[in-house]
C-alpha cells in the first residue's frame, strides 16, 4: 500500500484505493453542515469546490454534512475501529448512533477558545468544538499524562488561519496528542478532509506514515509545500 502522500480529489472516490484493514488511526474534520447553498466546517464556509463535492452525493445519504456511504468506507479500511472526528454539536448523536451500532465506544473531546468570533445574538459563544473519539474493543490508547488530556483551552490559531489561508484549521499539538495517544511509530493515519495538511504535518513530526484526501486544489498544494517544507515530501506525487 502507498503511503506519504496526498492527493486531490474527491474522498468517496479516492479511497476506494485503499485496501481493507490497513489503516491504523483516522484524524479528520469534516464538512459540518449545509447552511443555504454553502457547508460549513467549524464555523467557516467553505466555497465552490466544497459545494461541487456534495452535489455529486444523494442528499439523502448525507449525516449534516458528511455522506453516510464515506462513514462505511472509514470502517471498511481501519483495521480496528480508530477514528477522531472534529463535528459540531448538531452532529453528535447522529455519529454516536452510526459508530456505536457498529461496536465502538465513544469518547468525547473538546477545544475551548478563549477568543472566540464575538457573533452571540440569542445564542451563546462559538467558543467550544467538538472531537468525538471511537474506538472498538482492543484498541489502545497510549500517549503519556501531558497528552490524555480530554479538553483544551487555548486562543484560536488566528497564526495558522493567516498562513495557510485555511478557516477551521486545528492547532497542530492537539493533533500531534491525538496520533500519540492512540498510534505507534510507523503506523498509517488517514485523514480523508485534509485540509492544508495539519494532520500530515502532524504525522510526520511523531514518526506516522500519512494518507491525506483534499478536493481543493488550493488546499492540496499547500498541504504539499508544508510537508516538503519539514523535509519529508510524497514518495509518489499525483
Amino acid at each position: 500500500m502507498q503511503l506519504d502522500y496526498i492527493k486531490c480529489g474527491n474522498c468517496l472516490e479516492l479511497i476506494k484505493d485503499i485496501p481493507d484493514n490497513s489503516i491504523d488511526l483516522i484524524v479528520t474534520d469534516p464538512p459540518y453542515e449545509k447552511k443555504g447553498n454553502g457547508y460549513y466546517h467549524g464555523g467557516g464556509a467553505f466555497g465552490t469546490n466544497t459545494r461541487d463535492y456534495h452535489s455529486e452525493l444523494d442528499n439523502k445519504q448525507l449525516l449534516n454534512g458528511v455522506d453516510n456511504r464515506i462513514l462505511d468506507e472509514l470502517m471498511r479500511v481501519m483495521k480496528k475501529c480508530n477514528i477522531y472526528i472534529w463535528c459540531n454539536k448538531q452532529q453528535l448523536k447522529k455519529y454516536n448512533n452510526y459508530f456505536e451500532s457498529k461496536g465502538a465506544n465513544t469518547e468525547l473531546l473538546t477545544w475551548h477558545k478563549t477568543n472566540p468570533v464575538p457573533t452571540c445574538n440569542n445564542k451563546y459563544l462559538s467558543d467550544t468544538e467538538y472531537l468525538l473519539f471511537f474506538r472498538e474493543n482492543g484498541v489502545k490508547i497510549y500517549g503519556s499524562y501531558e497528552t490524555k488530556r480530554k479538553y483544551y483551552v487555548t486562543q484560536t490559531n488566528k497564526r495558522d488561519k493567516k498562513l495557510y489561508k485555511h478557516p477551521t484549521i486545528k492547532p497542530l499539538d492537539i493533533i500531534e496528542n491525538l496520533i500519540i495517544n492512540s498510534s505507534i511509530k510507523g503506523g498509517a493515519v488517514l485523514d480523508p478532509f485534509m485540509g492544508s495538511g495539519t494532520t500530515a504535518v502532524a504525522c510526520v513530526n511523531t514518526d506516522r506514515h500519512y494518507i491525506g484526501f483534499e478536493i481543493s486544489q488550493e488546499y492540496c498544494d499547500i498541504a504539499k509545500k508544508r510537508i516538503n517544507s519539514i523535509g519529508k515530501g510524497q514518495q509518489t506525487l499525483f
